[in-house]
């Protein structure tokens, strides 16, 4: 049975408070998370365009391309790449990302060997048991997680073997599910604070049955809900069904989009983009 959703005010509430909390000396020097410190606030309004992975990102905005199952390219006007579940291949292209996240459900969401030219890899799990922390400031960007529970094998469960990754650059709070197995506890909720972009797995098994995941997008309220992991149109279509009630539905014929924190849309809107791999 899922737990009872946290209030929002109650969740801002607990995130700043442990914003608020003594700082260790670790932590002093540590950037605040925007998107929890301001959980409650909301974004603008406006319209979503697209762009080609090669051009130039516009200031004020982050470009987002859907490369396969659940990984995603997202680059910043700094000239930031960063790939979601990296597996080690984005396409025939040179690219060598800044930050790659991955997570270890199932190999397609993660490589034993990146490439050790990627500055930054970022593993979605820890010791068996005992997760991991994330906490990566790049100036323009900063990449964090939030652990969850897998299930492991034999039907057990590893907890905290997976993660939330949370994308903070220029104001805008984007958020990547993972391998999503269950749904978020009030403290989780608590933990992601405002999340405008939202990808989330859609296969309706795989990580969790369809109607769980449809709560787990109507609480986070997101503008944007990008839909991934789907093996087929059957689940796809299944999902949209669910929540075209709530939110708008915007199929494209491409891949990437352009989004920024002053053009987001009024409605909360689930884009649907089309994957394709990186090519020159």
């Amino acid at each position: 049975m899922p737990r009872p959703a946290l209030a929002p005010a109650v969740a801002c509430s607990l995130a700043l408070a442990a914003l608020s909390a003594p700082p260790t000396a670790a932590q002093e020097a540590r950037r605040a998370s925007h998107c929890i410190a301001i959980a409650d606030a909301a974004p603008g309004i406006g319209y979503l365009h697209k762009a080609a992975w090669t051009a130039a990102v516009p200031d004020y905005s982050v470009r987002i391309q859907y490369l396969d199952h659940a990984s995603f390219l997202i680059q910043t006007p700094g000239g930031l790449d960063v790939v979601t579940d990296f597996t080690g291949y984005i396409g025939n292209v040179d690219l060598i990302p800044d930050v790659v996240t991955m997570n270890h459900a199932h190999g397609t969401h993660w490589t034993a060997n990146p490439d050790p030219a990627i500055p930054h890899v970022l593993e979605g799990w820890g010791a068996f048991g005992e997760g991991v922390e994330h906490h990566l400031d790049l100036g323009e960007l900063l990449v964090r997680n939030v652990s969850t529970d897998i299930r492991s094998m034999g039907g057990g469960v590893e907890e905290k073997g997976n993660s939330i990754f949370v994308f903070e650059v220029e104001g805008l709070c984007i958020g990547h599910l993972g391998h999503l197995h269950h749904e978020p506890s009030p403290e989780q909720y608590a933990a992601l604070g405002r999340v405008d972009v939202l990808m989330v797995p859609v296969d309706g098994g795989y990580t969790m049955a369809l109607e769980a995941m449809v709560r787990v997008v109507e609480r986070l309220r997101s503008s944007v809900i990008i839909p991934m992991h789907w093996f087929s149109g059957y689940s796809l279509d299944q999902f949209l069904d669910n929540v075209s009630g709530s939110f708008a539905i915007d199929r494209r014929d491409g891949p990437e989009m352009v989004v920024n924190l002053r053009d987001l849309p009024s409605q909360p809107t689930v884009v649907v983009l089309q994957p394709q791999w990186l090519s020159d």
